[in-house]
């Protein structure tokens, strides 16, 4: 079914409400997505300090897009702003996209129209649009849409006092497959949604507590399983919820988190007495008695295994049966909140509470263990204080804190403060209160407004100062008291430790704004305890000079596996070879006695690694042995009347072996029979000869790996590249490797998804760079060397990027580091084939177009999902970069055109010297920069890197001033080669335009598109247009012993290469690790060995049988 039909174009004037309008012309009706009646649409008065513009959708509705657009015919519009949404018009939520990013992208005109589709639909009636930020031209000017469809729900309203009850019609109903589904809407934190129980012991229980889900199961026979999901879920926001359960197996989902679970003992079945409860447990015989807290809220479209139960009860089926006062409309709350955004600047001074007698009672909740909640003046110079500090309350500075400890938990907490005389007093939550006498403590006088420690920074609602209640919607209009940096109506507390960002089981502790890992007891160290202290092999240990031991390693480094304890045998061969051992549980001979076919002996090994840790060890191995030594006395192994093997061993798949000593997999023989050495020949086995006595030993595995740099991988060619699956990086990437090479510059790693990248490179001779992409436009670290790195010598580099933040270090040089933003995107997501370097051959005539799907300023702006490759900017900002090889001037390199008659373009001019034009206002002449006045159409390679922020732009040694700092605004394509005629484009580079570009063309980027790849990845798409011949080359070719030269000269590229077509060009899903010019080593630490061999015999690294 389509849900994005149009939500707001046909809603009456009195569905727009705002904070405030400048005139009637701008009134709210005309704040209509391509309306040009009246003022054009919405614009607030311009000393409103936080404008917003409310659309009340008449009924409760899904929304799946929302559209903005400036007002028409003005300069006015909206570039950046929050959506809120709330059921009643009260207790809003801003609506959070992909990892919790809460603010839109806006317009950049007025005319254009910027649409969204939310990540996540929400059903809602009311929309408010916040503006956060404007036109710099103008002032705020807004136009909007919705889009969604109509939204039909069962509601029942529940008061904290009351249940349905479903009643079967039979007496216990047993299932093996059960499913609930609901939504919620909470008022407070605690209460039972969903309860049933029988006389077995089997129950199941759905209920919140502390804000969270908990589900309780058992299945009878010891198969109890509790699991929770979920934070701040008493938020007054809908929340969805699902059980579904097959036999043990059990998925519980909350707002789009699943955890998957299996309940323990023998029992597969759910045996329920007489009833189901919902919204609490009532205690039989007595009505209007509960065993536990009810629930206070409502649930929507309640479904019990395909039951509308909602429904039954509306219609008042026999089935369902009400306990207290339960309503089929949701209520609401009337409680008030108002966030307080800043630690430094945030307040809230309301009147009230001069007198000698006074009281002030409220509710807060907040992660930070610190702020001040309360100032108040008292007679004289003294104040009274109440702040929180190490998250227990305190009253002025007396050192003795109340007793109640965990304030800073998020929950809701009350407090209540009162003065009389000289004794104050203050009560948290349900506790007795404690008191002091003010004359004690008139050491605090003459403190005047003095903040002593930082100012409160959570939620406050339920404001009542002698016994009347605040209203702080009198607040937001200035009628009452005065405020700073809040929001009123709103609770915008955020749980940033679910789900947890820490890794390796580290525990989560957050603040207002940010979170922090505890990794002490992990093994794990970093921001969010990403990297190992262990180092990953024995091999790396006799590198670090160690002797023979026992260690802890961590064969994957900072992937999901622990440590293991090994024993690491540093051996004194030549070459270095070292041995890891991993033990078992039975290290010693075994004395069978008593064996026979129906009841054999049984050996169970527990190694001292587990199966995955021993499965990356071996795999990192060269050579691996274990050996099993069988002294037999008239115990045969093969030779039985009917050839059915008297013993075997399971391997790590747990599949049966029979062959022994070292000989081939299925041939049910021992080694002394391949090699015809068997003291008896008749038996293909010693023991089948019944000779020797009958004890049996297992020896520990044992591995080995030889010397560190034989994995190093030789790039000798422009084109050569290595493809690996892509990398893994949502939350945390960490990239380590050594490298040497003569090149001046080349790229190391890249890996590219839809608008997001990582990429690493030796971006200068002395400089390495870490660039990524996660949203928000690109971050960049860059490590420089007082040395040149491209001096053939052995380098290590280690990127590494999380949710905290990303470092970079080159060697023993400094490390450097960029802190995330607190509330920036999270998630890096890449996927597509990419190419380290693609180099092609221009003939006459050639040229490669690509067209941008849509105008650039709203393509931007589109989901993250969105598969087209495009280049991403940022305002008054491009990157270009490529290399070039030619004999022919005048020439064409790169055009870039926009839909408003601008353009950016490279080109060579009759003398062979490279200009830069920059068109950007089509009603003054071009900027005109020449960056050479040699030729560079000499047959040599050289490379082009130019930068532009704002009026600035750089190339590798000068900056150039341009005459506006515009933006190059709805690019329309980009041009390489031939570029036929252009109404408003200069006659000189018209001129070069014609005559194209002959010759080669390498690596080039704009912004973070690289069209040539995207040219050979995309051949016969709409977005790609090529004319002419064009080949996959190599820039090599074209000139013998040619160099490379950036527009300051550099150093020399390879001989002749010759043609080569890229390979596996069809590939997908892959990183790609290499490129550059000259040779590049790369060295990964540690080295990753080939599959491992099993000398004779090979065992099983997991618990076997033997």
């Amino acid at each position: 079914v389509h849900c994005n039909g149009p939500l707001v174009s046909s809603l009456p004037p009195s569905s727009f409400q705002s904070s405030s309008s400048s005139s009637d012309s701008q009134s709210l009706h005309h704040a209509k997505l391509n309306r040009r009646d009246g003022g054009g649409g919405w614009m607030p008065e311009r000393k409103d300090q936080l404008p917003w513009l409310q659309v009340d959708l008449r009924e409760r509705v899904e929304v799946t897009a929302v559209a903005t657009q400036g007002r028409f015919g003005s300069s006015d519009w909206v570039s950046s702003y929050t959506l809120l949404y709330s059921d009643t018009g009260s207790a809003w939520k801003q609506y959070r996209q992909e990892d919790h990013i809460g603010v839109f992208p806006g317009n950049t005109n007025a005319e254009g129209v910027t649409h969204h589709k939310l990540p996540h639909s929400v059903r809602t009636r009311y929309l408010r649009f916040l503006p956060r930020g404007w036109s710099s031209k103008g002032w705020i000017g807004l136009r909007v849409e919705a889009y969604g469809c109509s939204y039909k729900s069962d509601v029942a309203d529940f008061d904290g006092r009351s249940s349905l009850l479903y009643r079967f019609n039979q007496k216990s109903m047993s299932t093996v497959k059960d499913v609930v589904s609901l939504q919620f809407r909470s008022w407070r934190a605690d209460g039972v949604l969903v309860h049933g129980e029988g006389q077995r012991g089997d129950y199941i229980t759905l209920e919140l507590h502390g804000g969270r889900l908990a589900l309780h199961l058992n299945l009878g026979d010891g198969g109890h399983m509790s699991v929770s999901l979920g934070s701040l879920l008493d938020d007054q926001q809908w929340h969805s919820v699902q059980i579904e359960r097959f036999n043990k197996q059990v998925n519980f989902t909350v707002d789009r988190l699943t955890r998957h679970v299996h309940t323990g003992g023998t029992g597969d079945s759910l045996e329920v007495d007489y009833e189901l409860s919902f919204g609490g447990i009532p205690l039989p015989g007595k009505p209007g008695t509960f065993l536990r807290k009810n629930f206070h809220g409502c649930l929507e479209n309640l479904y019990y295994n395909g039951v509308n139960i909602i429904d039954l009860a509306k219609r008042k089926k026999p089935q369902i049966y009400s306990v207290g006062n339960v309503t089929f409309s949701c209520s609401g709350s009337s409680a008030v909140s108002a966030t307080f955004l800043s630690s430094r600047r945030s307040f809230l001074q309301l009147p009230g509470a001069g007198d000698p007698a006074w009281s002030v009672s409220f509710q807060f909740r907040t992660w930070n263990d610190a702020g001040m909640l309360l100032w108040s003046g008292l007679q004289g110079a003294q104040t009274l204080l109440l702040i929180l500090a190490d998250a227990q309350l305190r009253l002025t500075h007396h050192r003795s804190a109340l007793q109640r400890r965990g304030l800073d938990d998020g929950q809701w907490h009350s407090v209540s403060v009162k003065l009389k005389g000289l004794q104050a007093s203050v009560a948290v939550d349900n506790e007795p209160p404690s008191s002091i006498l003010l004359s004690d403590y008139t050491a605090l006088a003459n403190q005047g407004c003095r903040n002593p420690t930082l100012a409160y920074q959570g939620c406050i609602r339920s404001i009542v100062i002698n016994d009347y209640s605040v209203d702080l919607y009198r607040v937001q209009q200035g009628l009452l008291g005065n405020y700073s940096d809040l929001q009123i109506d709103i609770c915008d507390i955020r749980d940033r430790c679910t789900p947890s960002y820490c890794e390796h089981g580290a525990v989560c502790s957050q603040t207002w704004s940010t979170f922090h890992c505890k990794c002490s007891g992990t093994g794990y160290t970093g921001a969010t305890c990403h990297n190992s202290i262990f180092a990953p092999s024995c091999e790396a240990h006799r590198l670090m000079g160690s002797a023979s031991g026992f260690f802890s390693i961590d064969p994957d480094g900072s992937g999901p596996l622990s440590p293991a304890v090994v024993y690491c045998n540093m051996t004194g061969e030549s070459p270095a070879k070292v041995w890891m051992v991993v033990d078992h549980n039975i290290m010693g001979q075994v004395t069978v006695m008593g064996s026979s076919p129906q009841k054999p002996h049984v050996m169970k090994l527990n190694y001292s690694a587990t199966l995955s840790q021993l499965s990356t060890l071996l795999h990192r191995a060269e050579q691996c042995q274990q050996e099993v030594v069988y002294r037999c006395r008239k115990s045969r192994l093969f030779n039985t009347w009917d050839g059915t093997p008297l013993s075997w061993w399971r391997d790590r798949a747990g599949e049966r072996r029979t062959y022994w000593g070292g000989f081939l997999p299925g041939v049910q023989q021992c080694s002394c029979s391949l090699a015809e050495n068997c003291i008896d020949m008749n038996y293909f086995c010693n023991c089948d000869a019944d000779r020797s006595r009958h004890r049996l030993k297992i020896s520990q595995i044992s591995t080995s790996s030889g010397g560190f740099l034989w994995n190093a991988a030789s790039f000798y060619q422009e084109l050569s590249y290595l493809h690996f699956p892509t990398l893994q990086a949502e939350l945390s990437v960490d990239v380590a490797f050594y490298f040497k090479t003569t090149a001046p510059s080349g790229v190391f790693l890249e890996n590219l998804g839809a608008r997001d990248f990582i990429r690493v490179e030796l971006s200068t001779p002395s400089a390495v760079t870490f660039t990524f992409e996660v949203g928000g436009g690109p971050a960049v670290l860059s490590v420089k060397s007082h040395v040149p790195l491209n001096d053939k010598q052995w380098h290590h580099v280690r990127a590494e990027r999380n949710v905290k933040e990303a470092s970079l270090q080159v060697d023993q040089l400094p490390l450097r580091f960029l802190e995330a933003p607190p509330d920036g995107p999270a998630r890096l997501q890449l996927n597509s084939q990419l190419f380290v370097e693609v180099s092609v051959s221009f003939e006459s005539g050639t040229s490669v177009t690509y067209t941008f799907q849509e105008p650039f300023s709203v393509m931007r702006n589109k989901s993250r999902q969105s598969s087209a490759i495009y280049a991403q900017s940022s305002k008054s900002r491009e990157i270009v970069a490529f290399r070039f090889l030619t004999t022919k001037a005048p020439a064409m390199l790169m055009t870039v055109t926009t839909y408003h008659q601008q353009y950016m373009t490279l080109i060579l001019t009759h003398n062979g010297s490279l200009q830069i034009w920059y068109k950007l206002d089509r009603e003054k002449q071009p900027d005109v920069f020449t960056a050479t006045q040699h030729s560079l159409a000499n047959g040599q390679l050289h490379r082009i890197q130019l930068h532009r922020e704002g009026r600035d732009m750089y190339d590798v040694n000068q900056k150039y001033k341009l005459s506006t700092d515009r933006e190059l605004y709805m690019i329309r394509s980009l041009t390489l080669g031939r570029v036929t005629g252009r109404a408003g484009v200069d006659e000189e580079v018209l001129q070069a335009g014609s005559r194209g570009f002959v010759g080669c063309l390498s690596s080039v980027q704009f912004n973070h598109l690289a069209p040539l790849k995207a040219a050979i990845l995309n051949r016969g798409s709409s977005l790609v247009s090529v004319l002419g011949n064009l080949v996959e080359s190599n820039c090599g070719e074209l000139a013998d012993k040619s160099s490379s030269r950036s527009l300051s000269g550099g150093s020399h590229f390879p001989k002749e290469r010759g043609q080569e077509r890229l390979k596996n060009a069809e590939r997908s899903d892959s990183a790609v690790i290499g490129g550059g010019s000259h040779h590049f080593y790369l060295l990964p630490p540690p080295p990753p060995p080939p599959s491992p061999s099993f000398p004779s015999p090979s065992m099983s690294p997991s618990s076997s049988e033997k």
